[in-house]
């Protein structure tokens, strides 16, 4: 999964620290979080600007932004299965 982020954003942060504590729970298949500063690329600053935090699957697909979605990337990684 894909986190774009800014390095200066706490709900960021919070998400990334929810992901690591997801990625602890028994049960949840290991994943692996790719963390990307918008800030870096300008068209990702125009992409995703005042959405951030934005987690996308490995297709790019947006799962959530702002605030983790425990549930939607639960399911999404049971269904990778």
């Amino acid at each position: 999964m894909r986190l774009y982020s800014r390095n200066y954003c706490h709900l960021c942060h919070d998400m990334l620290a929810a992901l690591e504590a997801l990625r602890g729970e028994p049960g949840v298949p290991h994943f692996g979080i790719d963390v990307v500063d918008v800030d870096a690329d300008p068209a990702l600053e125009a992409k995703y600007n005042e959405l951030v935090p934005v987690l996308v699957d490995g297709e790019g697909r947006e799962l959530c932004h702002y605030f983790l979605d425990a549930a939607k990337v639960r399911e999404y990684l049971g269904a990778l299965g």
